[in-house]
């Protein structure tokens, strides 16, 4: 059954796509995140290691949390690694095992990249598609994201 929310249909889809590619790209980054607190080595290895923890852990809950947002606005989620890979913006380095520094620079680039990209969403979704609710939603997200930037920009000072 159709969500009868006031919303068109055809913006619903529109939400529910770009709420997908987010979906994705969250997913990469959680992969990448894990990859990284799995492959710490070095003088901080349990700093880094329990931080790279705390933030994976972090993006477990958007994942989910954006998952049951597209849910609520009718459409099916994706959820194969060939659904997400195809999906996301940002990549993987299959094979490649950065120092730290470079993860950490690796981990701020692609939540800097996700900020962005949620700036863009979240005015397209309060203008163009009339969905105050995903735009707030989304708003939420892009802070959380610009906190753990933050964090990691920090290190690289």
């Amino acid at each position: 059954m159709k969500p009868n929310i006031g919303i068109p249909e055809k913006k619903l889809e529109s939400v529910t796509s770009l709420l997908s590619a987010l979906l994705a790209d969250e997913m990469t980054l959680y992969i990448k995140t894990r990859k990284f607190h799995w492959n710490v080595c070095g003088e901080s290895f349990m700093e880094l290691h329990k931080l790279f923890e705390g933030q994976y852990k972090q993006l477990e809950e958007y994942i989910d949390e954006i998952a049951e947002r597209i849910s609520k606005l009718g459409a099916k989620t994706i959820g194969t690694m060939q659904e997400f890979s195809s999906s996301a913006t940002l990549k993987e380095a299959p094979g490649k095992y950065p120092s730290q520094k470079n993860m950490l620079q690796e981990l701020l680039d692609d939540h800097e990249t996700l900020i962005r990209h949620l700036r863009k969403q979240v005015e397209a979704c309060g203008g163009k598609y009339k969905d105050a609710g995903t735009a707030d939603f989304l708003t939420g997200m892009m802070e959380a994201h610009e906190t753990t930037a933050w964090i990691l920009r920090r290190y690289l000072n």
